[in-house]
């Protein structure tokens, strides 16, 4: 649907906020609601002017009745134009004294506060204007009706300028206060909902924080689900298929007597055992090293250096072994990264420098190949930029067209 332009959204507002318009009635319904709530504010305020030196008397009556008419507020936003304003969580009742000393140190009662006695007598005189201009513009606009109801003897003579002047100012009167209605009403709602409910800055913080908890335990979760099924996979599959194989060459070696159509089974059926056991040990290891788990990272990356088809030179420096999330995937960057070395580099050697300094592990990767590594040009670097993502870590590569390749990850260890 196309945007309308400007002439055609100040006709749908002009007719949206017309006197005859229930939005004009809603708003002045809203901001004449507001004006007994305002009687605390407003006695407090004029009891100031009149005594200056009982001004702390006074304010503090408002900020005493505050946790009441808070709820007023909010049931006035809520019943007429269906603003939901958020609750503040207490611990403890605000007239006991565990709940009243936390109330007065926190930061939303002194923005409540300021609402009740700021914001709350401002609308309350905008709702009395509001009200005002209907009436006088009602009364204006009918004069001539006002005239023609008196009686023959107290009609005056002839029609004067005066009766036309009031006429249109009270038309004006009563075409601008339903615009002032929803001005009043806008700045209103606006004001309560930032002065009224929670700290919009602190709720998305502690809401940051709470998914960030939350992200820690999904990985965690799926951690240890990993490590359940690798050693089901190990203590269980894995075993029956060395069995089978073990079965199967004992068969191959004893039964000499078969005919060569059954041997050449029985030797086809060991050899693609064997291949099940190798295929299955090297899914069990993507899954979740044992060695990871049982001896840490150092054994776990010395293992992935000792299988690589060139040399590696690795450096590990873990004064303390991080959280098994950060661990696993440190495993699995030094672990993707010389796959992809061997894979795509064309390296003669490589070298994998694992240290910790206080809350950060920092894995780097150098190689002497041709280079041009780009993430954008295969999953597997991409696939790295995710997994260490989940952790809330950075990845950087550098790696010109000619060489060499370095690639550097840090971790943060707080998880």
């Amino acid at each position: 649907m196309a945007n309308p332009g400007p002439l055609r959204r100040a006709y749908q507002w002009t007719v949206a906020h017309a006197p005859w318009s229930p939005w004009a009635w809603r708003n002045t319904t809203l901001v004449t609601a507001a004006v007994p709530v305002a009687v605390p504010a407003v006695l407090a305020l004029a009891y100031t002017f009149s005594n200056p030196g009982h001004i702390l008397r006074s304010l503090g009556f408002v900020l005493l009745l505050s946790p009441l008419l808070t709820p007023l507020q909010r049931s006035r936003f809520w019943s007429l134009t269906g603003l939901d304003i958020p609750k503040i969580a207490w611990s403890h009742p605000w007239y006991l004294p565990r709940g009243l000393v936390p109330r007065l140190r926190a930061e939303s009662t002194w923005r409540q506060y300021g609402y009740h006695l700021c914001v709350s007598p401002l609308a309350a005189l905008g709702g009395a204007l509001v009200v005002l201009g209907w009436v006088c513009g009602a009364l204006c606009a009918l004069v001539f009706t006002w005239v023609w109801a008196l009686p023959v003897d107290y009609r005056p003579m002839g029609w004067t300028g005066d009766y036309v002047a009031f006429t249109v100012l009270g038309v004006l009167l009563l075409i601008t206060t339903p615009w002032c209605a929803a001005l009043v009403a806008r700045l209103d709602t606006h004001a309560a909902a930032v002065l009224l409910g929670p700290n919009r800055a602190r709720e998305l913080e502690r809401r940051v924080e709470d998914l960030a908890e939350s992200r820690a335990d999904i990985l965690d979760a799926a951690d240890l689900e990993r490590r359940r099924i690798e050693r089901d996979l190990h203590d269980g599959a894995q075993q029956r298929l060395v069995s089978l194989a073990m079965n199967l060459g004992i068969a191959r070696a004893t039964l000499t007597d078969l005919p060569p159509e059954a041997r050449a089974v029985i030797d086809e059926a060991h050899r693609e055992a064997k291949e099940a056991i190798e295929e299955l040990s090297n899914l069990v290891r993507g899954l979740h090293p044992a060695v990871l788990e049982d001896r840490g990272l150092d054994a776990a990356i010395s293992g992935i250096a000792a299988r690589a088809p060139f040399p590696v030179e690795l450096t590990v420096d873990l004064p303390h072994r991080p959280a098994p999330t950060v661990e696993a995937v440190a495993y699995f960057v030094v672990s993707e990264t010389l796959a992809n070395v061997a894979k795509h580099a064309r390296a003669t050697r490589c070298t994998v420098q694992v240290r910790r300094r206080a809350q950060l592990l920092t894995i780097t990767v150098s190689d002497n190949g041709v280079g041009g590594a780009d993430p954008a040009g295969g999953t597997g670097l991409l696939g790295l930029h995710k997994r260490v993502g989940s952790v809330d870590g950075t990845i950087s590569i550098n790696s010109p067209h000619g060489g060499p390749t370095d690639i550097t990850v840090e971790l943060p260890c707080g998880l």
